[in-house]
Formats: C-alpha cells, sequence, structure tokens
C-alpha cells in the first residue's frame, strides 16, 4: 500500500464515522429486485439517501458526493434486477436515462428527489416484470430482441434467425416457456408501447401505427381494441394527458 493511502486510513481511523454494513445496502437491493414496492417507498419517505451517514466521502463537495453515490446505486440496482432475469436492454436504458438527468442537477435536493424517483421507478419495473430468471438462453435472447427492435416488423422468421435457432424451435419453446405465442406476445409489446405513446404524448394514430410498424391505421386500431377493448382514441380521451407518477401504471396491466 501506497503512504499517502496508509495516511488516509489512519486520518478514517480516528473518524467515529463508518461505512453502512453490506447486509444493508443488498437487503435494499434486493427489495428493488422484488418489486417491494412499500418498502422501498418508506425508504424513500424516509430519506434514507440524503441521510449521509455510514455512506462514504466521495467527494469533498456535497452535491459530487451525491452524484457519486447516485452513480453506484444506478450500477448495483442494474446488476441485481439483471440477475432476476428483467430484460437486458430495458434496464441497462433505465440506468443511462437516469445519471443523464443526474448530469443537469446542482443542489443535493435535486439529486435526492431523482434517486428516489429512479429506486421507485426500477422497483415499479420488477414488480410489472414476469419472473424470467429461469427462462432457457434462446428465450431470454427472443425477448431481448423484441424490446430492442419493438418499433420495426417483427416475426418469428426475423427474431428466430437473430438468436440461432429454427423458427418451428422458437415458437414451440416460446410458448412452453412464455404461456403465450410469440406473435401474441410480440403484439401485447407493441400495445403496450401504444399505450404510453397515447397517454403521455401528442402523437396521432397514424404516427402511432406507423412508428410501431403497423401494416395499417386501420390494424393498429382493431389490435388495439381487440387487446385494451376500447379504440385507441377513446383511450386517449379517457386517459390522455394525464399526469406521471412513479408508481403508477396503465390500468389495463
Amino acid at each position: 500500500m501506497s503512504e499517502k493511502f496508509i495516511d488516509f486510513e489512519i486520518k478514517k481511523d480516528d473518524d467515529d464515522e463508518k461505512h453502512r454494513a453490506y447486509s444493508e445496502e443488498m437487503a435494499f437491493c434486493n427489495a428493488v429486485a422484488s418489486g417491494d414496492i412499500d418498502t422501498i417507498r418508506k425508504n424513500c419517505q424516509a430519506r434514507r439517501f440524503s441521510n449521509k451517514k455510514g455512506v462514504g466521502i466521495l467527494s469533498k463537495d456535497p452535491v459530487q458526493n451525491l452524484k457519486y453515490h447516485f452513480v453506484i446505486t444506478a450500477a448495483m440496482l442494474t446488476r441485481v434486477c439483471l440477475k432476476q432475469g428483467v430484460i437486458e436492454e430495458q434496464c441497462f436504458r433505465l440506468s443511462d436515462f437516469y445519471i443523464q438527468k443526474l448530469d443537469l442537477l446542482f443542489t443535493e435536493d435535486a439529486v435526492c428527489d431523482l434517486h428516489d424517483e429512479m429506486v421507485m421507478e426500477f422497483t415499479r419495473m420488477m414488480r410489472l416484470t414476469h419472473d424470467p430468471a429461469n427462462l432457457s438462453k434462446p428465450i431470454a435472447s427472443a425477448i431481448n430482441y423484441i424490446y430492442i427492435h419493438g418499433n420495426e416488423p417483427l416475426s418469428v422468421d426475423i427474431i428466430s434467425q437473430a438468436v440461432g435457432v429454427s423458427p418451428s424451435y422458437l415458437s414451440r419453446l416460446f410458448k412452453k416457456e412464455m404461456g403465450v405465442c410469440i406473435s401474441e406476445y410480440i403484439r401485447q409489446k407493441k400495445i403496450e408501447t401504444a399505450v404510453n405513446l397515447l397517454r403521455y404524448s401528442p402523437y396521432s394514430m397514424v404516427d402511432i401505427a406507423n412508428r410501431l410498424s403497423f401494416s395499417s391505421q386501420s390494424h393498429f386500431i382493431q389490435t388495439f381494441k381487440r387487446v385494451i377493448g376500447i379504440t385507441p382514441l377513446k383511450y386517449r380521451e379517457k386517459y390522455g394527458k394525464s399526469e406521471w407518477k412513479v408508481g403508477d401504471s396503465p390500468d389495463w396491466l
């Protein structure tokens, strides 16, 4: 060890402040990964992240110190959630999204608020995610491919080629492990995206149909009504422009 680090350790030994136990950090991460909304909400309400006791000092600047811890939390949650089988690309994108938002903040309160929003969103994602931890590699890869390419035209042939198995094998295995045929799963995921676009975006029906690669606007409307029970227009009239809140989910999920 270098002399500088030894000197640093001596100074830290003289401090009363010690880091939180690893088991406490993992209990928090596991609560997120298990989708335990109530536990994480209580943690946020207690403002545990803003309580600097036991978190370590990574920067003498208080805002930068919190930002460093924010990134550590994002990385830990991403890895823990991935172990539970969540869609890889979705998990990484969620982490990237919040770290990019972090760049725009310059106060401790703002960083803490964003931290609580992030951990609640990770928890919500895990709560709404079925447990595919025991899925076979072809099916896990297929699900990840569908998530990444959800706006493109998708078929069993395209996906099977991407994951390296035959279309017939993928179809049988997908039905066995997911309990739904792959075409129905693709349809559900496209409609989930459509629901969010109808609620939180100004895109027209034509724009949404094109964005999700439906063959036509009428095909999109028919598919949406078959899955949701009402037309996209009626859905937007009922739920559109609603204020988004952490922990909310579409009413039909």
